[in-house]
């Protein structure tokens, strides 16, 4: 924590992310919680495209639905999908990669052909198809379709570093002396690669929301009924709205592009804090 502390003193525009960020998510997550998003998604045809005040701060949308509420709304979504597929994907990857490196041989063969199999596929077409077929689709079944592709990078970077992490002297000392293989993977040799670990979850953390984002600006992200920031920046996709509607897609683009690099900011002193924990041992 102190050497967290220390780097975050260092490195100003970290300490600004890091506060910009938590201001960011205690506005989203707040006003998600006071927003009734029934409401919120109403259709109200006679204020389609209605600009910024009367009775809407930032306009409505085309079927006369609050932005406002719409990007608070969306954003809380959009963070929460980024998150859970981190975290499960992160768990799967790092798991699968550390078990891959350590044991080599047989289990080693079959987890990278399966990696491999995965990584020749044409994911966001596979994705699409299985949000097209998906009964009953919702924020959920999202987030498993997403975590089933998303976590073999992970696998195979973590198996190249746990490969050479394992031939060092402390690892051979922990097998002499009899310590359990679950206990030396993840007791001893993850420890060791938290550097890389706490770098690889920011960026796909950021990347996450992107990818949801991405999808839904297509329409094969969330369902209709569910706001998300990349249904309000699809509306740039119309001239009119992108020229003369900024209102629309702008706020959710700013919000978007603050995220991401505030979280790209923040990962890097985290970064350099793991690191610096490494070197004293």
């Amino acid at each position: 924590m102190k050497m967290i502390i220390r780097e975050f003193k260092k490195d100003k525009l970290a300490l600004f992310s890091l506060g910009l960020l938590v201001i960011i998510m205690l506005t989203i997550f707040i006003g998600a919680m006071v927003l009734d998003q029934s409401a919120v998604m109403k259709v109200s045809i006679f204020d389609k495209y209605a600009p910024p005040g009367n009775g809407f701060l930032l306009g409505a949308d085309e079927g006369g639905r609050d932005v406002f509420g719409q990007l608070i709304i969306g954003a809380r979504n959009s963070v929460v999908i980024g998150f859970t597929i981190t975290i499960i994907t992160s768990i799967i990857g790092v798991g699968l990669g550390i078990i891959a490196g350590y044991y080599g041989g047989v289990i080693d063969t079959v987890i990278m052909r399966i990696v491999d199999f995965i990584m020749i596929l044409p994911i966001t077409m596979v994705i699409i198809v299985f949000v097209t077929i998906t009964p009953k689709y919702n924020v959920s079944s999202f987030v498993m379709i997403m975590s089933l592709f998303f976590w073999v990078a992970k696998a195979r970077l973590f198996r190249g570093k746990t490969l050479s992490e394992g031939r060092r002297d402390y690892i051979s000392a922990s097998k002499t002396l009899g310590t359990s293989d679950f206990k030396i993977m993840f007791g001893e040799l993850m420890p060791n690669l938290s550097s890389l670990i706490i770098t690889n979850l920011t960026i796909n953390f950021a990347a996450n929301i992107g990818i949801e984002t991405t999808l839904s600006y297509l329409g094969f992200g969330l369902p209709p009924a569910t706001p998300s920031l990349g249904t309000l920046i699809g509306y740039a996709s119309n001239g009119d709205v992108l020229s003369t509607m900024t209102w629309i897609w702008a706020p959710a683009s700013i919000l978007i592009l603050v995220m991401m690099l505030s979280i790209n900011y923040v990962g890097q002193a985290f970064k350099r804090s793991a690191d610096a924990r490494q070197r004293l041992g």
